[in-house]
């Protein structure tokens, strides 16, 4: 039985930087690992879907049903995906069996600094609906496994704090008592690249 780590925090929190980071590491030490980023599945599973509270609540499940199968194939999932609301993390939490929450705490004014694409000063001007942290609300999680500050923490940092709590809570073995893996950045890009070649937008 593999185990999900979920990152949940704003956009521009952290989240894609260190859930890759993660994966990464858990395939590099000898681990079945798929790495399921919330935008990638929306742009693939969840087309139809809008922004919405109902809709976003759909994605999230989704998600969380695809881990879950994952899981009980001993696959392990890193997922990268905002999930707002309480209720819909807690839906996920019951059904995957080993769920890790990993809260990536930023405040609104650092998140919108990092945000290059300007999708935070669009929302301001009201000129993007249903936005996470701006128009709609992000439900704080009352009990995650980690609680990271990333807006004060180095990416190192947070990323050490998430590959201890693993170690310590034997989700992955020490990286010295394990087999390596050939595995690397490199060999996941060429698959993306693949992807966006077949007409998937996986960028």
């Amino acid at each position: 039985m593999g185990f999900t780590v979920w990152f949940t925090g704003l956009s521009g929190a952290g989240k894609t930087t260190l859930s890759q980071a993660v994966y990464y590491e858990i395939r590099r030490r000898g681990l079945k690992a798929e790495l399921l980023d919330g935008d990638i599945i929306r742009s693939i599973f969840s087309q139809e879907l809008s922004f919405s509270k109902h809709d976003r609540d759909i994605n999230v499940r989704r998600i969380g049903f695809v881990s879950h199968l994952l899981n009980k194939n001993g696959v392990n999932c890193v997922v990268a995906a905002i999930a707002p609301y309480a209720d819909t993390r807690d839906q996920n939490r019951r059904l995957i069996d080993k769920y890790i929450e990993v809260f990536c705490d930023s405040s609104l004014d650092v998140v919108i600094k990092r945000d290059v694409k300007g999708l935070y000063k669009k929302a301001l001007a009201g000129q993007i609906e249903h936005f996470t942290g701006v128009s709609d609300p992000y439900e704080l999680p009352k009990a995650p496994e980690m609680h990271l500050h990333t807006d004060g923490e180095t990416v190192e940092e947070s990323y050490s704090a998430i590959i201890r709590w693993l170690e310590e809570h034997e989700h992955i073995p020490m990286s010295g008592v394990c087999t390596p893996s050939p595995f690397t950045a490199a060999d996941e890009e060429r698959w993306r690249e693949r992807l966006s070649q077949l007409g998937y937008s996986a960028r």
